[in-house]
């Protein structure tokens, strides 16, 4: 079988910011290690997402997609390879365009989580900074933009008190991105994260995570800030499998695989909570997390445990084959 890993182009030109060039530069990195460990078993090759792809993959008789792409410009960019594919008829991993972009845009995936009975912060979302009349939240506030992922635009002065504060804050998410701006009730708890892989009956969850802040400088707010990703790495604590008694431990565990599934995702995501009061409460669904060794969350989760990195990424391959070969069976049936 033939395994193509397919990556965006350099996203620093259109997020000039060390955020865009940090995104470049880890992605370089996961796909040399992806590469490395789909070799073992695959015959394995990489490319980079552009107008040729489809041409590309076809001419390299590639049978399976590895997707890496959380596209360029535009606000479905993360669905983009993924309907690419499914015009063409090409198999890939992860979830389809649909459970890409409900997942990516937060607004969205925060209204199913309401209506599907999941716990998540109360928020709203503005496109300019004279709704924030309307705002009924109450402070502090978390800013931040519905369809980013790790930590894009989340950073120390994302955390507001008081009504001037947030309305800098919003003036500048708005000038880089797309709006609406979404504000979310912030939630003083403990903070941890699940891997989840796998597809209907065969769905699990990987040891849950703890991030715990507490060796994180006094000056800087106790969430995951890019400045705590980035720069405070080695002061921040990681639990796996996360300190919980069992009680808490499962309702985390089957939150996580509801709200996976309320948003449809496929073969592999990660979701983040808050804990409050034994409450876990929903942050968000990361669909494409990131996948480079010793450093994402998800990869230090199942690294933890039996499955390992190799392990994980043969998995997450395993899964969309399986989930295509049950789909082909279902549609020889029909006929």
């Amino acid at each position: 079988m033939k395994v193509a890993i397919v990556t965006d182009k350099p996203r620093a030109k259109y997020l000039p910011t060390e955020e865009g060039l940090l995104e470049d530069k880890q992605k370089k990195k996961t796909v040399a290690e992806l590469k490395q460990v789909l070799s073992k078993k695959y015959d394995c090759i990489d490319l980079v997402l552009d107008d040729n792809i489809v041409g590309k993959l076809r001419r390299e008789k590639v049978d399976l997609v590895f997707n890496l792409c959380n596209g360029i410009q535009g606000e479905s960019r993360i669905s983009q390879l993924p309907a690419i594919l499914e015009y063409a008829g090409i198999p890939y991993t992860s979830s389809s365009p649909l459970g890409h972009g409900l997942a990516y845009n937060k607004i969205y995936s925060c209204k199913i989580f309401k209506q599907s009975d999941i716990s998540t912060p109360d928020f709203t979302y503005v496109y300019n900074i004279k709704e924030l009349k309307n705002m009924n939240l109450k402070f502090p506030v978390l800013v931040k933009p519905k369809d980013e992922g790790s930590s894009r635009g989340i950073d120390e002065g994302s955390l507001v008190f008081d009504v001037s504060s947030l309305k800098s804050k919003v003036q500048k998410e708005l000038r880089v991105y797309n709006p609406p701006i979404m504000l979310t009730e912030y939630i003083e708890g403990r903070e941890f994260t699940v891997g989840v892989v796998g597809n209907g009956e065969d769905t699990s969850v990987l040891p849950i995570l703890e991030i715990d802040f507490s060796k994180i400088p006094a000056h800087l707010s106790k969430f995951y800030s890019f400045e705590v990703k980035s720069h405070y790495a080695d002061k921040t604590i990681y639990h796996v499998p996360a300190r919980l008694d069992q009680n808490t431990k499962e309702l985390i565990e089957k939150t996580a695989i509801k709200a996976y599934n309320s948003l449809g995702m496929r073969d592999y995501a990660r979701v983040d909570f808050r804990l409050k009061d034994g409450v876990p409460y929903v942050l968000e669904v990361n669909s494409l997390p990131g996948l480079k060794r010793g450093h994402s969350d998800i990869c230090k989760m199942a690294e933890a445990c039996e499955i390992g990195y190799d392990g994980l990424i043969l998995k997450i391959v395993e899964s969309a084959m399986k989930r295509y070969l049950s789909h082909y069976e279902l549609e020889d049936e029909s006929v």
